[in-house]
């Protein structure tokens, strides 16, 4: 299945040119008013001509050099182009990696009701450096009709918007670490669809992204998700159903953070550690 890569809007249909139908032209200082093939050009009336150095009301303005244009620029600050996220350099001396400071992307996994929104975001807020948290269910809730409901199943219509929006965290998260911004994604990746899950994150933000899996019990994720509210609370058949799924991470080489005891500031200490062993020893996967 192949899902179209983003780029600029074309003209509507029917239209000749980007902006015939508003009298705009998309190169500036080069306007061209609007005619009528059927009606022939009336003859401009004269004009008189101001004194030498005058203008109609005194002197001439002085006009400004015209600007130079970049595509490059957002205002007058300039960014620098997202790329794919490199694997981490490991450190040159024997101290563990700072991973309080160190600008990192990391993929907060688990299954629905394990606590990986609360604690990326609460790991975003406490850095000592920016940090971004991106949260892939956050971006599929910006399609508003037309929606692809998790609670209706998942098929073609579904996992369409699925990639759509991981696409777009991994542009956002690229884009985020080329400027000096960490950041932290949350998806209930599964480890038997290694395609659709982990391989495609790492096609979209990069090598460098480090994964890590929360995964409390099931009793403890069963307890959240009966908290929850609207279509992000699936019923306990299905939270089981994820959670069984889940447990295929066990023996894949990732890093996995039992959570079931500890609270929402504990964990975010924990996922500090485990950040700060990827960095010096990346995950291979």
């Amino acid at each position: 299945m192949h899902y179209a890569v983003g780029a600029p809007l074309p003209p509507p249909h029917g239209q000749a040119s980007p902006g015939a139908a508003m009298n705009w032209t998309p190169n500036p200082g080069q306007h061209t008013p609007p005619t009528s093939p059927s009606a022939p050009a009336a003859p401009a009336p004269p004009v008189q001509q101001p004194a030498p150095g005058q203008g109609r009301h005194g002197p001439a303005p002085q006009q400004a050099p015209p600007m130079p244009q970049s595509t490059d620029i957002t205002g007058h600050v300039q960014l620098p182009p997202g790329a794919p996220v490199p694997l981490p350099s490991p450190p040159t001396d024997t101290t563990a990696p700072d991973a309080a400071h160190a600008a990192v992307a990391v993929l907060l996994i688990g299954p629905a009701g394990a606590g990986k929104t609360s604690v990326a975001r609460h790991w975003a807020d406490t850095r000592r450096v920016p940090t971004a948290h991106i949260s892939l269910d956050d971006v599929r809730e910006w399609v508003r009709s037309g929606f692809a409901d998790p609670q209706a199943g998942w098929n073609d219509h579904s996992e369409a918007q699925y990639r759509l929006a991981r696409r777009t965290c991994g542009f956002a998260a690229r884009n985020f670490l080329a400027n000096g911004i960490s950041c932290i994604l949350d998806d209930a990746v599964f480890p038997d669809r290694p395609v659709i899950g982990l391989g495609g994150w790492k096609r979209h933000v990069g090598p460098g992204l480090l994964p890590i899996v929360l995964l409390p019990g099931l009793e403890i994720v069963l307890e959240r998700n009966a908290r929850r509210s609207g279509n992000r609370r699936l019923s306990d058949e299905e939270v089981a159903r994820i959670h069984g799924r889940m447990a295929g991470w066990y023996g894949s080489g990732l890093p996995i953070i039992d959570n079931s005891q500890h609270d929402v500031a504990t964990t975010v200490r924990v996922l500090d550690d485990v950040v700060a062993r990827s960095i010096a020893s990346p995950p291979s996967w």
